[in-house]
């Protein structure tokens, strides 16, 4: 095994335990990623992200979700509420240009908030086009319901990000708009054939495929892969390559998701076999990662040079940023309606 294996792991609470000290040293994960079991106040969670990196020795990733409305691990009071990606839009009554405006001002604060704390990759934005009809997990985390739409606005989510530090990463290649269920607990199917699919559900992720990063959605596209989902689907990761034109960073969305089927070190290997770069394991249980790293190699060729090129994009220091300008702009320009949703302005940089 190299220096680094191809895997992201969750941790189970605020500090570390001596046995994920151990874990972590021997297995040397690529990355890491917390959820609001991890997070406290702004002491705490700069305390375990240098925790995290000194487990493995080295400026490693640490992952969140941080999209804003339901998706938000970081939040009141210590951190701002941001309103849900379809709330932009919204405010601006269907102006294009004020919401991309207003969208990249919010990712930049978010940018702000995360890396005060250590946090440099954000699961985010959420380039899913839902259709009527479809299951609600991904819902106002859409950023619009037209595909043009919402390539433009991710784009300035993803721009907001990346001026502030943060790595974007998006989701959930090719996409999960249409599932008719969520794929937390059961495997959704779409079978709309290529021509349609790529008029919509592929058309933002083909838009933006020079972002670094993104993660798969655990969705069977039955016109691509009758059986396996995105995840584990040699066929539909080529196809994310080729016809979408994605050559970044390639992670899967939670293995432990009830999407998915079988041991989870089966799971790890059959999507690492299909052609993604990092498998992510969230739910911070010990011997369920101690099974994934089992069979996860270390991360080299392609794979390893997609990960170098994602976090070359965030390797220097932010952009100029005026924080409270930012906050007043945007309670001014959303008018009010989500000016208690932002909350107070976080704390001194630690």
């Amino acid at each position: 095994m190299s220096a680094t294996s191809a895997a992201i792991f969750g941790i189970s609470g605020h500090r570390l335990t001596g046995a994920e000290k151990d874990f972590f040293r021997d297995v040397s994960p690529w990355g890491f990623i917390l959820f609001k079991r991890n997070v406290s106040n702004p002491e705490q969670l700069k305390a375990l992200t240098d925790e995290l990196r000194g487990s493995v020795g080295r400026d490693a990733p640490i992952l969140i979700d941080q999209e804003g409305g339901r998706v938000q691990r970081m939040g009141p009071p210590h951190w701002r509420k941001y309103p849900p990606a379809a709330a932009y839009l919204a405010a601006a009554d269907g102006d294009h240009d004020k919401a991309a405006r207003w969208i990249e001002l919010g990712h930049r604060l978010m940018a702000s908030d995360l890396r005060r704390v250590g946090i440099n990759v954000d699961c985010a934005p959420v380039l899913d086009t839902p259709v009527d009809g479809a299951h609600d997990i991904i819902g106002d985390r859409a950023l619009a319901r037209e595909p043009a739409t919402v390539a433009r606005l991710g784009r300035a989510a993803a721009d907001g990000l990346l001026a502030g530090g943060v790595l974007p990463v998006i989701k959930h290649i090719p996409g999960h708009g249409r599932a008719l269920s969520d794929s937390h607990h059961h495997l959704p199917e779409v079978r709309l054939d290529l021509v349609r699919l790529d008029e919509w559900d592929f058309a933002p992720f083909k838009a933006l495929n020079d972002l670094p990063a993104a993660m798969t959605a655990h969705v069977v596209f039955k016109t691509v892969d009758a059986e396996r989902p995105a995840t584990t689907s040699h066929d539909t990761i080529e196809m994310i390559r080729e016809r979408l034109g994605f050559d970044g960073l390639l992670m899967t969305d939670d293995l432990s998701m009830k999407a998915l089927k079988g041991a989870l070190g089966d799971r790890a290997r059959r999507a690492l076999t299909a052609g993604c770069d990092l498998v992510l394991h969230c739910n911070g249980d010990l011997d369920e990662m101690r099974d994934i790293a089992a069979v996860v190699p270390g991360l080299d060729g392609r794979s390893a040079e997609r990960a170098k090129a994602a976090l070359v994009r965030i390797a220097d220091e932010p952009e100029p940023f005026d924080d409270a300008a930012t906050v007043a702009e945007l309670a001014a320009a959303l008018d009010g309606r989500f000016e208690a949703a932002l909350g107070p302005a976080v704390g001194e940089a630690l």
